[in-house]
């Protein structure tokens, strides 16, 4: 099922896009170092639940079109999951002690 958007529509998504970017790099830029770690472990729960609703959007066969979407979401969860948990443990690894 294919659903037209208004030209009027697509320009109010486009705007809230837009600014949600823009937002979204001013509160992460804004971010202290010890916060990130809690904030990234809290990221990769999201990514993980995106990436469950994926599979199953994948899974059901619902068409060509919402398969290949739904396999882009897949592999960009799954890197976004796997990255932030070598993240975070490389952020972890810098506060462990140092064995003799």
């Amino acid at each position: 099922m294919i659903v037209a958007l208004s030209l009027e529509a697509l320009s109010a998504a486009l705007f809230v896009f837009v600014l949600a970017v823009f937002l979204g790099f001013e509160v992460i830029s804004k971010v202290p170092a010890t916060l990130h770690t809690p904030l990234m472990s809290g990221n990769n729960a999201i990514s993980g639940i995106i990436l469950l609703g994926a599979l199953v959007v994948a899974g059901a066969g619902a068409g060509t079109a919402v398969t290949l979407l739904a396999f882009v979401a897949v592999v960009f969860a799954t890197v976004n999951v796997v990255g932030g948990f070598l993240v975070t443990d490389r952020m972890l690894a810098m506060f462990r002690r140092k064995k003799k």
